[in-house]
């Protein structure tokens, strides 16, 4: 795997009011190049927008990647790499019911296997540079 092209992803997601107005976004890099991109929808969630924000990140990789992958979201980290494998095993299903988020969920699996992925917990509005950046985009792109 250590052949694979290696990738550093930042991602958040904000919301003005929760459900509400929802901004993504991400920073992607590699070597010296560095993609941004972001997105917004008028009525969401902020963990909708946390799980898109990657979704959306990775969905930029034209092949398999080693990927170091930066989040302030516990629920997308403890989604990624705790709770997928379970969900899946109950047809989509948390132990207690519904699984909020699922449509994104299911995508979001589809795209990390295809990647070996590293993940990285920041403290949110704690500045670290990137992580206080992508805050501002994913704020930025809430639609007005």
């Amino acid at each position: 795997m250590s052949n694979l092209p290696k990738v550093e992803i930042h991602t958040d997601g904000a919301c003005s009011g929760n459900p509400g107005p929802g901004g993504w976004a991400a920073i992607l890099r590699s070597g010296n190049a560095e993609k941004v991109i972001s997105g917004g929808e008028k009525e969401t969630t902020n963990n909708r927008m946390e799980v898109t924000a990657a979704l959306e990140a990775l969905k930029q990789l034209k092949k398999p990647s080693q990927v170091l992958f930066f989040t302030d979201s516990s629920y997308l980290l403890n989604g990624a790499t705790s709770w997928l494998a379970g969900w899946k095993k109950r047809d989509w299903k948390r132990k207690q019911g519904k699984l909020q988020n699922v449509d994104l969920w299911k995508k979001l699996d589809g795209e990390l296997v295809k990647h070996k992925v590293d993940w990285v917990w920041v403290r949110g509005h704690a500045g670290d540079p990137l992580n206080e950046r992508v805050d501002d985009l994913a704020r930025k792109a809430i639609p007005k």
